[in-house]
């Protein structure tokens, strides 16, 4: 009973008022044994050279909250934290990856995104993507649990690795104050927010970003596409054509980005990943933060557009640009082909 109740609280994402249902790839273990798989992972990281595969199998093919009673097993076997002697056995991409699934799916966002922030330099389109493409409710748990690993507040951290209007746009991005869906369609609002991005925007010299930015980042997802839309009907160009003539550099990426996670963010992950393994060297710090962050939300949706957009499964995609342990991962993730 346990088991069923956690896969239903898994598939569906509470989104304000409205239930945005999950989609996951990667879904709780039936006869899961959390001693077994504790035994099992210790044999493979004792075992000369490391037998990866049996790491891969069984914390691929397990929910977060399974990976977490394997880990407390674990501990008590070996009297060891399990993070600790996996980041000791593996290494490279697949210790990125499995690494990645000891976290929770906020754990994990929260720390790609202080990590988008180390160092010299700031890693914009990281920042850009899990900022655009995360709704209220996952900005907020981001946010709580990144405070409480970091000691710090996200808000803090982006102002001050980022500025200008690009820090705006994100930090308004954070505040997780956009409305939530409504069943009544306002089609006023719809117009009057449309003819207010036009005539911030391509109507006048100059951009009143400030106006861009409180529309783009307050109103509901399903009321944007029809302002977008309803753009159109005032602008001889549409929203992203608007945005590449008003703005460059990257505050255009940032809006672009935006758009187009607010259009479908699924098709926006999916042209991530057809991205990540176009050219030559395939970007597998990419292609791992989304299969990661995605495969126990929306991968499901992510894999649909894949299919559709590019004529090719992702699975199939995946086989083909990766190699090793590290393919096995990713496909295990994937969760099968189309």
């Amino acid at each position: 009973m346990a088991l069923v109740s956690e896969i239903l609280t898994k598939l569906t994402l509470s989104y304000g008022g409205e239930r945005e249902p999950k989609c996951p790839t990667v879904v709780p273990a039936y006869d899961f044994n959390p001693e077994e798989d504790a035994a099992k992972i210790e044999t493979a990281i004792k075992t000369k050279g490391v037998d990866e595969q049996t790491i891969i199998d069984i914390l691929t093919r397990r929910s977060c909250s399974q990976r977490s009673e394997i880990a407390f097993e674990y501990e008590k076997r070996a009297k060891k934290d399990l993070v600790s002697a996996l980041k000791g056995a593996l290494s490279g991409s697949l210790e990125h990856l499995i690494l990645g699934l000891m976290k929770s799916t906020a754990q994990y966002d929260a720390s790609e995104l202080k990590s988008s922030m180390k160092g010299l330099g700031t890693d914009e389109e990281s920042l850009t993507e899990m900022i655009c493409s995360r709704n209220n409710e996952e900005l907020r748990e981001i946010k709580k649990v990144y405070r409480e690993m970091f000691k710090k507040e996200l808000e803090k951290d982006v102002s001050g690795d980022t500025s200008g209007d690009v820090a705006k746009l994100l930090l308004a991005l954070v505040q997780a104050k956009r409305d939530e869906p409504s069943n009544v369609v306002d089609y006023e609002k719809i117009d009057n927010d449309a003819r207010a991005l036009y005539e911030a925007g391509v109507k006048r010299k100059g951009t009143d970003v400030t106006t861009w930015i409180s529309i783009f980042s307050e109103r509901s997802v399903p009321h944007l596409q029809k302002v977008f839309d309803r753009y159109k009907r005032y602008s001889p160009y549409d929203i992203k054509e608007s945005i590449r003539k008003e703005v460059k550099g990257d505050l255009e990426k940032s809006f672009l980005t935006l758009v187009e996670c607010l259009e479908n963010k699924h098709l926006y992950f999916a042209s991530k990943l057809s991205d990540a393994m176009k050219s030559k060297s395939v970007k597998e710090k990419v292609i791992t933060r989304i299969m990661v962050s995605r495969c126990e939300v929306d991968l499901m949706k992510v894999r649909a557009e894949f299919k559709r957009n590019f004529g090719k499964s992702l699975y199939q995609t995946i086989f083909e640009h990766t190699k090793g342990d590290y393919q096995r991962a990713l496909l295990n993730l994937c969760g099968g082909d189309d």
